[in-house]
Order: structure tokens, then sequence, then C-alpha cells
């Protein structure tokens, strides 16, 4: 019976995970804002850092297989992609070893806070002209890229996210970039700070492989979907897309960690 029960979970998981790299890859996101509380909610886990832990092993593989797929439609923005690095990484460290000092439940809580600001940007659905004009290629092009970079990455170490609920906005909003070349590049970035940060969690013991594996699967046959039909779909939906997605995670995650649920 156990084995049944066990088969059962895997075969859910690898389907949860096909539909979490099929959306995750047309927003940009790595797919922690819905592995988390996919994990942490359904009890298959039984701390958010836990679930952050499991999640961010998924986020590198939503990078991977997405990025491939993007770098074939040219949607990538390489150079920028490269200058954003860094910072990425260093503020993944950091947030995964933050991680370790803050209470589940309030981990829980900034999480949800978190998500309301992207979510708030973008529900309107406004091209990045009408909120903030930003120039490509000004002076101030490598510091904006150096803080995307930080905050991202330190959002993906603490969060269990991918960084995109930050990087998208910060993308189209202070630098610039059209919805889909936001997206593409920052799954791009996502990819070794993704990998630094669940190195980190794995060597806390967070990290559930045999929760992540089966997510895993269907999130790298997911990502290959997520870009074609990214691709088919108005500016305008896509925006409002990941801003719905993000205010979904941000009640369940509030609730949960107040104890509503």
């Amino acid at each position: 019976m156990d084995i049944l029960i066990r088969m059962v979970t895997y075969i859910w998981l690898l389907l949860a995970g096909l539909g979490i790299g099929t959306i995750a890859s047309m927003i940009g996101v790595g797919g922690g804002v819905f592995m988390v509380p996919l994990l942490a909610l359904s009890g298959l886990v039984a701390t958010t850092q836990e679930a952050v832990g499991t999640s961010i092993a998924g986020v590198i593989f939503t990078s991977l297989s997405s990025s491939v797929a993007y770098w074939r439609r040219g949607k990538i923005q390489k150079g920028l992609g490269l200058a954003i690095m860094p910072g990425a990484l260093a503020g993944a460290w950091l947030g995964a070893w933050a991680s370790r000092y803050i209470s589940s439940g309030w981990l829980a809580v900034a999480f949800g806070l978190f998500l309301l600001y992207p979510a708030g940007t973008m529900i309107l659905g406004k091209q990045p002209k009408e909120l903030f004009r930003a120039a490509r290629g000004a002076s101030l092009y490598p510091a904006r890229a150096t803080l995307v970079g930080l905050a991202a990455g330190a959002t993906s170490g603490l969060l269990g996210l991918g960084g995109g609920t930050v990087m998208v906005p910060a993308l189209i909003l202070l630098l610039g970039l059209d919805i889909r070349e936001a997206v593409a590049t920052s799954l791009f970035v996502m990819i070794p700070s993704a990998a630094l940060a669940t190195s980190q969690h794995a060597l806390s013991g967070n990290t559930h492989w045999e929760l992540a594996i089966p997510l895993i699967v269907g999130i790298v046959i997911g990502a290959q979907l997520g870009p074609a039909l990214g691709s088919r779909l108005p500016k305008k939906r896509l925006r409002q897309l990941f801003a719905l997605v993000l205010l979904y995670a941000a009640v369940n995650m509030v609730l949960k960690g107040l104890g509503v649920r």
C-alpha cells in the first residue's frame, strides 16, 4: 500500500511539474512561485525551508530547459544576462544563508508579502514606457544590472524562487526590455544562481530529492512548451498572467505562515 501511495504521489508531482514548467517558462519565473506553495500546503514537507530547498532544485531545470528554447528563438539578451549573473550569485548565497535563521512561519509570510509588489505592477498589463522610462545603454545600466541581480539572487536563495518575480518586472521597468526579452533573459540568469542556492539548501538538509526528481522530469518537458505558447499570447496578457499567478501564491503563503490554513 505504501508503494502505491508513493507511486501516485510521484505521478502527481510529475504532472504538476509539467504544468509548472509550461507556465513558469511562459512568464519568466523559475517555478518556485508554484512549487513552494504546492509542497508546503500539501504537507509533503514539514517546513517552508524544506519546501524552498526542494523547490529551488526544480528551478535549475526550469531555467535550463526554457533557456534552450528561448535561445533558439533569439530572445535572450546574452550580454545583459552575463552582467546580471555576478550579483545574482552573490545574492543567492546570501539568501540561502539567511534562510537558516528565519522561522518557517515568518518566511512564508515574507514570501507572500514580497509577491504583492510585482503583482500590483503587472496586473495593469501596462507597457514599460507608461510606468517608467528607462533608456537602454544609459550610463546607469551596469549599476542597475548589478542591483537587479542582487535582489533576484537573494529572492532565489531566501524564498525558493528563481528570482524571476523580481527580475522580470525590473528588466522591464528599469532596463526597458520587451516582456518576452525580459522573460527569456530572466530564465537565462537564473541558471547559476539557482544552482548555487540548491547547493546551499542541500548542504543544510532542506532538499527532498525523492520529491524534486518527479517534479524535474515534468518541468523539463513543460519548459519546452511554454516559450512556444507564450510567443502566441499578446504581451499585455502575458503581464496579466504573471500578476495573477503571483497574487494566488501571495495569498496562500501568507495564510499558511499565519496558521490560517
